[in-house]
């Protein structure tokens, strides 16, 4: 047959080098993994292939497939692991009353990892430290770093254990049943210390191996040889006109503490028949780090610069005698080497 004739049903012929088609001019051979469909639109000729689910009925409520272990026709409950026929959000959250209690759990082992071990509120119960703290003050009390080996040094406020029977006039607070179980509440959270806590609050003058005195009258506290400048003692008061001591030695690992309310105190001074009046370093529970309440009065509690003069430690004391022991010693063994020399030349001679 000629090129371009056509067939019986009136169809050019197809050449398989798609010659003979003046319109399409040279075909492209079709890929043996896309032949074409001889059906049309879902079983009539020349449409594409029909759809998978092809007269499959819909399972959902709205066309789409049902929950595992549904049947046909079985309504979707969006509470049960199904989705809400209008938003599709999930079912409902957990009711906020239970949850409360495990949020109240969580925040309870908070507050006491917290009072155990890094901080905690104690109420000032007296007015021996004004006007540097006002009785009824909450004062937080830095517990982390005693952890790492720090020891309380001269003029920090520290809170300490009584030591023996300082409180042991002291009466009681009574508040009621309602005001001890506030109490009790309050202490277990590390709000407040517990009633039976009896905890003093006062400022460290000296520590471990210093040498501590005041004579009485108008004259200062003097450590190791330095008088100390007092500006937070309270107005109209002296370093210790009602209660002179010294000079006193204070033991390794004890502490010499006094309130800054000097006429109002019960400091260290009136304790010398009790262990001379010591605080051990082991009944600090920490250092007063600031005043949290009531908040016109927040503030907070550094060391007073009068703490920091030169000398005023005991082993800076000490440091120019063994400066110049260390310097002699070199010169004596100098000398005494010239002194073998030239006796040893004069037995020569």
């Amino acid at each position: 047959m000629a090129v371009g004739a056509r067939s019986g049903h009136g169809e050019p012929e197809k050449r398989p080098d798609g010659a003979g088609d003046p319109a399409a001019g040279e075909r492209v051979p079709l890929s043996p993994a896309s032949p074409p469909s001889p059906q049309g639109p879902h079983g009539g000729p020349g449409g594409p292939p029909p759809p998978d689910d092809l007269g499959r009925v819909p399972d959902g409520p709205a066309g789409g497939d049902l929950p595992e272990g549904r049947e046909p026709g079985e309504p979707v409950s969006p509470g049960k692991g199904g989705k809400s026929g209008k938003d599709g959000k999930a079912g409902k959250q957990r009711s906020f009353w239970k949850e409360l209690p495990i949020l109240i759990g969580v925040a309870l082992i908070l507050a006491l990892f917290i009072k155990t071990f890094l901080v905690q509120a104690f109420s000032i119960p007296s007015e021996s430290m004004q006007d540097t703290l006002q009785r009824g003050d909450r004062v937080l009390v830095d517990k982390l770093t005693p952890w790492f080996g720090a020891e309380p040094e001269r003029g920090e406020v520290v809170v300490f254990h009584d030591p023996g029977s300082w409180l042991k006039d002291t009466p009681g607070e009574q508040s009621g049943p309602v005001g001890n179980g506030v109490q009790k509440v309050l202490s277990f959270v590390g709000l407040m210390p517990s009633a039976g806590e009896k905890d003093l609050i006062k400022r460290v003058i000296a520590v471990g191996g210093d040498k501590v005195e005041c004579k009485g009258g108008n004259n200062p506290v003097v450590v190791n040889g330095k008088a100390l400048d007092e500006p937070y003692i309270f107005p109209g008061d002296t370093p210790c006109s009602d209660k002179p001591f010294g000079p006193v030695t204070v033991p390794k690992g004890k502490l010499w503490v006094m309130g800054d309310h000097r006429q109002n105190s019960m400091d260290s001074r009136w304790h010398q028949d009790e262990d001379g009046g010591f605080v051990p370093v082991d009944d600090v529970v920490g250092r007063a780090i600031v005043v949290a309440w009531p908040l016109n009065r927040w503030a907070t509690l550094p060391v007073p610069d009068t703490f920091d003069q030169p000398g005023l430690g005991a082993a800076a004391a000490g440091a120019p005698s063994a400066l110049g022991l260390a310097g002699a010693v070199p010169l004596v063994l100098w000398r005494r080497r010239r002194l073998l020399a030239s006796r040893a030349a004069a037995v020569r001679d």
